[in-house]
Protein backbone atom coordinates (compact mmCIF):
# COMPACT_ATOMS: atom_id res chain seq x y z
CA UNK A 1 0.00 0.00 0.00
CA UNK A 2 1.46 3.28 -1.47
CA UNK A 3 1.91 6.04 1.28
CA UNK A 4 0.01 9.26 0.42
CA UNK A 5 2.52 11.45 1.55
CA UNK A 6 5.21 9.78 -0.69
CA UNK A 7 4.78 10.85 -4.33
CA UNK A 8 7.54 8.34 -5.77
CA UNK A 9 8.34 5.16 -3.35
CA UNK A 10 10.65 2.18 -4.95
CA UNK A 11 10.65 -1.00 -3.34
CA UNK A 12 13.85 -3.43 -4.06
CA UNK A 13 13.88 -2.14 -7.80
CA UNK A 14 16.54 -3.52 -9.77
CA UNK A 15 17.09 -3.78 -13.24
CA UNK A 16 19.97 -5.57 -15.12
CA UNK A 17 21.62 -5.58 -18.86
CA UNK A 18 23.10 -9.22 -18.93
CA UNK A 19 25.80 -9.36 -16.74
CA UNK A 20 25.97 -6.06 -15.19
CA UNK A 21 23.38 -4.88 -12.35
CA UNK A 22 23.59 -0.88 -13.35
CA UNK A 23 20.89 -0.61 -10.69
CA UNK A 24 20.62 -2.69 -7.31
CA UNK A 25 17.61 -3.20 -4.84
CA UNK A 26 16.92 0.69 -4.10
CA UNK A 27 14.18 1.38 -1.71
CA UNK A 28 13.22 5.48 -2.06
CA UNK A 29 10.72 7.37 -0.40
CA UNK A 30 10.10 10.75 -2.18
CA UNK A 31 7.98 13.32 -0.68
CA UNK A 32 5.80 15.78 -2.59
CA UNK A 33 7.23 19.01 -3.04
CA UNK A 34 10.71 17.83 -2.26
CA UNK A 35 13.91 18.29 -4.59
CA UNK A 36 15.48 15.28 -4.54
CA UNK A 37 19.37 15.29 -5.86
CA UNK A 38 20.49 11.85 -6.89
CA UNK A 39 24.96 12.53 -7.34
CA UNK A 40 27.61 10.19 -8.01
CA UNK A 41 30.30 9.03 -10.72
CA UNK A 42 29.50 8.00 -13.92
CA UNK A 43 27.99 4.76 -14.42
CA UNK A 44 26.96 4.47 -10.83
CA UNK A 45 22.91 3.91 -12.42
CA UNK A 46 21.90 7.18 -11.92
CA UNK A 47 20.16 7.59 -15.44
CA UNK A 48 19.03 3.87 -15.65
CA UNK A 49 17.45 4.92 -12.29
CA UNK A 50 15.76 7.73 -13.24
CA UNK A 51 14.30 6.13 -16.68
CA UNK A 52 12.67 3.52 -14.89
CA UNK A 53 10.73 5.77 -12.86
CA UNK A 54 9.60 7.56 -15.55
CA UNK A 55 8.16 4.89 -16.76
CA UNK A 56 10.37 4.13 -20.04
CA UNK A 57 12.05 0.97 -18.54
CA UNK A 58 10.92 -2.05 -16.80
CA UNK A 59 12.58 -3.09 -14.17
CA UNK A 60 14.03 -6.72 -13.91
CA UNK A 61 12.71 -6.74 -10.11
CA UNK A 62 10.93 -5.13 -7.64
CA UNK A 63 8.56 -2.36 -7.84
CA UNK A 64 7.92 1.57 -7.80
CA UNK A 65 5.12 3.56 -7.64
CA UNK A 66 5.08 7.27 -9.44
CA UNK A 67 2.31 9.97 -8.65
CA UNK A 68 -0.06 6.74 -6.87
CA UNK A 69 0.67 4.89 -10.27
CA UNK A 70 2.78 1.47 -10.62
CA UNK A 71 5.66 2.11 -13.31
CA UNK A 72 5.15 -1.45 -14.79
CA UNK A 73 1.09 -1.68 -14.60
CA UNK A 74 0.23 2.04 -15.09
CA UNK A 75 2.79 3.81 -17.18
CA UNK A 76 0.16 5.92 -19.59
CA UNK A 77 -1.29 7.69 -16.33
CA UNK A 78 2.56 8.74 -14.86
CA UNK A 79 3.35 10.27 -18.01
CA UNK A 80 0.25 12.30 -18.47
CA UNK A 81 2.13 13.40 -14.97
CA UNK A 82 5.60 13.67 -15.18
CA UNK A 83 8.10 15.65 -17.10
CA UNK A 84 11.08 14.22 -18.34
CA UNK A 85 14.42 15.86 -19.38
CA UNK A 86 17.37 13.94 -20.52
CA UNK A 87 20.56 14.62 -20.61
CA UNK A 88 20.42 15.48 -24.49
CA UNK A 89 16.93 16.72 -24.94
CA UNK A 90 15.23 16.20 -28.08
CA UNK A 91 14.39 19.89 -29.03
CA UNK A 92 13.64 20.61 -33.04
CA UNK A 93 17.07 22.73 -34.14
CA UNK A 94 15.64 24.21 -37.05
CA UNK A 95 12.21 25.04 -35.13
CA UNK A 96 12.35 28.60 -33.54
CA UNK A 97 11.51 28.30 -29.53
CA UNK A 98 7.80 29.58 -30.28
CA UNK A 99 7.55 26.65 -32.82
CA UNK A 100 9.12 23.76 -30.03
CA UNK A 101 7.00 24.59 -27.50
CA UNK A 102 4.03 24.37 -29.92
CA UNK A 103 5.20 21.16 -31.08
CA UNK A 104 5.00 19.88 -27.47
CA UNK A 105 1.86 21.37 -26.91
CA UNK A 106 0.22 19.45 -29.44
CA UNK A 107 2.30 16.11 -28.30
CA UNK A 108 0.60 16.88 -24.84
CA UNK A 109 -2.74 17.83 -26.28
CA UNK A 110 -2.76 20.83 -24.62
CA UNK A 111 -5.19 23.76 -26.84
CA UNK A 112 -6.89 26.73 -27.48
CA UNK A 113 -6.86 29.50 -24.85
CA UNK A 114 -5.25 27.63 -22.33
CA UNK A 115 -2.58 26.71 -24.68
CA UNK A 116 -1.00 30.28 -25.55
CA UNK A 117 -1.47 31.43 -22.32
CA UNK A 118 0.81 28.71 -21.15
CA UNK A 119 3.42 29.31 -24.06
CA UNK A 120 3.46 32.81 -22.93
CA UNK A 121 3.55 32.12 -19.18
CA UNK A 122 6.38 29.48 -19.83
CA UNK A 123 8.21 32.21 -22.68
CA UNK A 124 8.60 34.86 -19.47
CA UNK A 125 9.10 31.68 -16.74
CA UNK A 126 12.50 30.55 -18.94
CA UNK A 127 13.42 34.18 -19.61
CA UNK A 128 13.00 33.43 -23.16
CA UNK A 129 10.23 36.06 -24.83
CA UNK A 130 12.60 38.35 -26.46
CA UNK A 131 14.20 34.49 -27.93
CA UNK A 132 10.92 33.66 -29.22
CA UNK A 133 11.47 34.42 -33.00
CA UNK A 134 15.14 32.93 -32.86
CA UNK A 135 16.13 28.77 -33.82
CA UNK A 136 16.56 26.52 -31.02
CA UNK A 137 20.17 26.12 -33.00
CA UNK A 138 20.98 29.37 -32.70
CA UNK A 139 20.28 29.54 -28.94
CA UNK A 140 23.13 29.23 -26.31
CA UNK A 141 23.75 26.25 -24.42
CA UNK A 142 22.24 27.90 -21.35
CA UNK A 143 19.27 28.76 -23.41
CA UNK A 144 18.56 26.11 -25.40
CA UNK A 145 18.40 23.77 -21.63
CA UNK A 146 15.68 26.58 -20.59
CA UNK A 147 13.96 26.23 -23.49
CA UNK A 148 14.28 21.95 -22.83
CA UNK A 149 12.46 22.55 -19.43
CA UNK A 150 9.38 25.15 -21.00
CA UNK A 151 8.87 22.13 -23.32
CA UNK A 152 9.02 20.05 -20.67
CA UNK A 153 6.35 21.96 -18.42
CA UNK A 154 3.86 22.96 -21.03
CA UNK A 155 1.51 20.35 -19.54
CA UNK A 156 1.86 21.26 -15.60
CA UNK A 157 3.87 18.08 -14.83
CA UNK A 158 3.44 16.84 -10.91
CA UNK A 159 6.78 15.27 -11.62
CA UNK A 160 10.17 16.51 -12.88
CA UNK A 161 12.41 13.95 -13.98
CA UNK A 162 15.85 15.98 -14.75
CA UNK A 163 18.91 14.06 -16.15
CA UNK A 164 21.88 16.16 -15.37
CA UNK A 165 20.40 19.16 -17.17
CA UNK A 166 22.96 21.70 -16.32
CA UNK A 167 25.80 19.55 -17.81
CA UNK A 168 28.23 21.27 -20.36
CA UNK A 169 26.85 25.01 -19.69
CA UNK A 170 28.80 27.85 -18.27
CA UNK A 171 28.30 28.45 -14.57
CA UNK A 172 26.04 31.46 -14.87
CA UNK A 173 23.32 29.92 -16.83
CA UNK A 174 23.67 26.79 -14.23
CA UNK A 175 22.53 29.30 -11.65
CA UNK A 176 19.83 30.93 -13.54
CA UNK A 177 18.57 27.38 -14.35
CA UNK A 178 18.65 26.55 -10.75
CA UNK A 179 16.77 30.27 -10.09
CA UNK A 180 13.84 28.40 -12.39
CA UNK A 181 13.78 25.48 -10.66
CA UNK A 182 13.62 26.60 -7.38
CA UNK A 183 10.70 28.63 -8.15
CA UNK A 184 8.89 25.46 -9.04
CA UNK A 185 9.88 23.66 -5.85
CA UNK A 186 8.07 26.79 -4.26
CA UNK A 187 4.92 26.09 -6.84
CA UNK A 188 4.82 22.45 -5.39
CA UNK A 189 6.45 20.63 -8.12
CA UNK A 190 8.64 17.56 -7.17
CA UNK A 191 12.12 17.66 -8.51
CA UNK A 192 14.09 14.41 -9.21
CA UNK A 193 17.23 15.68 -10.34
CA UNK A 194 20.75 13.94 -10.95
CA UNK A 195 23.83 15.78 -10.97
CA UNK A 196 27.52 15.53 -11.16
CA UNK A 197 27.82 18.95 -9.38
CA UNK A 198 28.29 19.09 -5.61
CA UNK A 199 27.20 22.63 -5.63
CA UNK A 200 23.84 21.78 -6.84
CA UNK A 201 23.68 18.97 -4.62
CA UNK A 202 23.78 21.46 -1.67
CA UNK A 203 20.40 22.96 -3.08
CA UNK A 204 18.28 19.74 -2.85
CA UNK A 205 15.92 19.34 0.10
CA UNK A 206 17.70 15.71 0.41
CA UNK A 207 20.54 13.91 -1.93
CA UNK A 208 21.05 10.38 -2.19
CA UNK A 209 24.91 9.41 -3.20
CA UNK A 210 24.78 6.39 -5.62
CA UNK A 211 27.71 4.26 -6.16
CA UNK A 212 27.80 0.69 -8.10
CA UNK A 213 24.03 0.55 -8.34
CA UNK A 214 23.10 1.44 -5.03
CA UNK A 215 22.32 4.25 -2.51
CA UNK A 216 24.69 4.46 -0.02
CA UNK A 217 23.74 7.06 1.81
CA UNK A 218 20.41 9.38 1.55
CA UNK A 219 19.61 12.33 3.90
CA UNK A 220 19.77 16.65 4.19
CA UNK A 221 23.20 17.68 2.76
CA UNK A 222 24.18 19.11 5.98
CA UNK A 223 23.68 15.40 8.00
CA UNK A 224 25.78 14.35 4.61
CA UNK A 225 28.45 16.36 5.74
CA UNK A 226 28.24 16.12 9.18
CA UNK A 227 29.06 12.42 8.31
CA UNK A 228 32.63 12.96 7.93
CA UNK A 229 35.08 12.01 10.63
CA UNK A 230 37.54 14.86 12.06
CA UNK A 231 38.72 18.40 11.27
CA UNK A 232 39.29 19.56 7.87
CA UNK A 233 42.67 21.42 7.11
CA UNK A 234 42.98 23.33 3.44
CA UNK A 235 47.29 23.59 2.23
CA UNK A 236 48.29 24.53 -0.80
CA UNK A 237 51.78 22.71 -1.09
CA UNK A 238 54.37 24.12 -3.23
CA UNK A 239 55.18 19.88 -4.26
CA UNK A 240 51.58 18.41 -3.97
CA UNK A 241 52.91 14.49 -4.58
CA UNK A 242 55.62 15.05 -1.84
CA UNK A 243 53.33 16.77 0.60
CA UNK A 244 50.98 14.07 0.36
CA UNK A 245 52.98 11.77 1.28
CA UNK A 246 54.31 13.50 3.99
CA UNK A 247 51.57 14.24 5.77
CA UNK A 248 49.16 10.46 5.22
CA UNK A 249 51.82 8.96 7.70
CA UNK A 250 51.43 11.38 10.16
CA UNK A 251 49.50 10.49 13.62
CA UNK A 252 46.03 11.69 13.71
CA UNK A 253 45.59 11.92 9.81
CA UNK A 254 42.50 10.34 8.98
CA UNK A 255 42.37 10.85 5.59
CA UNK A 256 44.02 12.70 2.16
CA UNK A 257 41.75 13.95 -0.69
CA UNK A 258 43.47 16.60 -3.36
CA UNK A 259 41.27 19.60 -5.26
CA UNK A 260 43.50 20.23 -7.96
CA UNK A 261 47.15 22.24 -6.24
CA UNK A 262 45.00 22.01 -2.77
CA UNK A 263 45.23 19.34 -0.31
CA UNK A 264 42.55 18.68 1.95
CA UNK A 265 43.35 16.55 5.45
CA UNK A 266 41.01 15.48 7.62
CA UNK A 267 42.67 14.89 11.09
CA UNK A 268 41.65 13.82 14.74
CA UNK A 269 42.37 17.36 16.38
CA UNK A 270 42.82 20.63 14.22
CA UNK A 271 44.52 22.65 16.77
CA UNK A 272 46.89 20.06 17.46
CA UNK A 273 47.44 18.55 14.14
CA UNK A 274 48.07 21.64 12.07
CA UNK A 275 51.51 22.87 14.18
CA UNK A 276 52.53 19.22 13.87
CA UNK A 277 51.92 19.05 9.55
CA UNK A 278 53.30 22.73 9.59
CA UNK A 279 56.74 21.12 11.17
CA UNK A 280 57.00 17.96 8.99
CA UNK A 281 56.54 19.69 5.66
CA UNK A 282 59.30 22.40 6.58
CA UNK A 283 61.44 19.49 7.81
CA UNK A 284 61.40 18.13 4.07
CA UNK A 285 61.44 21.69 2.72
CA UNK A 286 58.17 21.61 1.16
CA UNK A 287 57.03 25.54 0.86
CA UNK A 288 53.15 25.75 1.95
CA UNK A 289 51.49 28.66 0.98
CA UNK A 290 48.00 28.75 2.31
CA UNK A 291 46.89 26.72 5.17
CA UNK A 292 43.83 27.05 7.43
CA UNK A 293 41.33 24.77 8.74
CA UNK A 294 37.69 25.05 7.04
CA UNK A 295 34.22 23.29 6.84
CA UNK A 296 34.16 19.76 4.47
CA UNK A 297 31.61 20.25 1.72
CA UNK A 298 29.54 18.01 0.43
CA UNK A 299 32.27 17.14 -2.27
CA UNK A 300 34.17 16.10 0.55
CA UNK A 301 31.66 13.58 2.22
CA UNK A 302 30.96 11.82 -0.97
CA UNK A 303 34.95 11.04 -1.42
CA UNK A 304 35.15 10.11 1.79
CA UNK A 305 31.79 7.61 1.79
CA UNK A 306 33.06 6.20 -1.23
CA UNK A 307 36.52 6.18 -0.34
CA UNK A 308 35.36 3.84 2.65
CA UNK A 309 32.98 1.83 0.10
CA UNK A 310 36.00 1.30 -2.01
CA UNK A 311 37.95 -0.23 1.82
CA UNK A 312 41.22 1.77 0.51
CA UNK A 313 41.87 0.03 -3.57
CA UNK A 314 43.87 3.32 -4.61
CA UNK A 315 42.93 3.15 -7.96
CA UNK A 316 38.74 3.14 -7.17
CA UNK A 317 39.08 5.98 -5.46
CA UNK A 318 40.77 8.27 -7.69
CA UNK A 319 38.66 7.45 -10.62
CA UNK A 320 35.99 7.71 -8.23
CA UNK A 321 37.43 11.55 -6.98
CA UNK A 322 38.00 12.81 -10.71
CA UNK A 323 34.51 11.79 -11.39
CA UNK A 324 32.43 13.59 -8.82
CA UNK A 325 34.58 16.47 -8.75
CA UNK A 326 32.53 19.63 -9.32
CA UNK A 327 33.57 22.10 -11.75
Amino acid sequence: MSNNNFIIETHDLTRKFKNVTAVNGLDLSIRRGEIFGLVGPDGAGKTTTIRLLAAIMDPTTGSAMVAGFDTVKQAEEIKKRIGYMAQRFNLYGDLTVLENLNFFADIFGVRGDERQERIERLLAFARLTEFKKRRADHLSGGMQKKLALACTLIHQPEIIFLDEPTTGVDPVSRREFWDILTELHLQGVTLFVSTPYMDEAERCSRVGLMFEGRIIVCDVPERIKGMVVGDLLELRPANLRAAERVIAGLPGVLEVQTYGDLLHVFVDEANRRLPELQAALAEQSIPVHDFRQTRPRMEEAFISLIRKRLEGTEHGIRDTQHAIRST
